[in-house]
């Protein structure tokens, strides 16, 4: 990476995003369980696709087949894991409805605007396809701490 190099925040190939809270409390949803908020347009589309795709994944739990945000929660969330099933349907709805809500009404950084790539205002992520699967890299270094703590804090919250 050089040091100097500058993004444009309507390249399709980085996601960038500030640290924040969201302004719902969230169980489900993992967009909203982390302590990344959007700023660009291009991030939003982004974030809307891939809980797009989650959502339309379909597992069988019980007797009921359900999304992936519902089954990933059943199977990582002991807060999620006490409740009921139709409940937890319910709440995933609730919270997507929530999130799509809160990304509607970000403030966003202009498109027609540039950031330096090493910046410790923002969080970047490299965007790679791979086949179906977009894999987000951090670009820098402050995002790859940060990136690094993140896993940490949700690795503990697990144990």
């Amino acid at each position: 990476m050089a040091d100097d190099e500058i993004i444009n925040l309507d390249d399709i190939n980085y996601a960038v995003y500030k640290i924040g809270e969201w302004k719902n409390h969230y169980e489900i949803n993992q967009i909203g369980l982390s302590h990344e908020i959007p700023v660009t347009k291009n991030t939003i589309t982004h974030i809307k696709f891939s809980m797009d795709e989650i959502r339309a994944s379909q597992f069988d739990l019980s007797d009921k087949t359900v999304n992936g945000f519902v089954a990933i929660a059943m199977q990582l969330n002991p807060n999620v894991q006490k409740m009921e099933l139709d409940d937890i349907v319910e709440l995933e709805q609730q919270e997507y409805q929530n999130i799509l809500d809160e990304l509607e009404n970000l403030e966003v950084l202009d498109d027609d605007g540039t950031i330096p790539l090493e910046t410790d205002e923002y969080l970047i992520y490299k965007l790679e396809k791979d086949c179906h699967v977009t894999t987000s890299i951090p670009a820098n270094e402050f995002t790859k701490k940060f990136y690094q703590d993140e896993l940490k804090r949700i690795e503990d919250a697990l144990d």
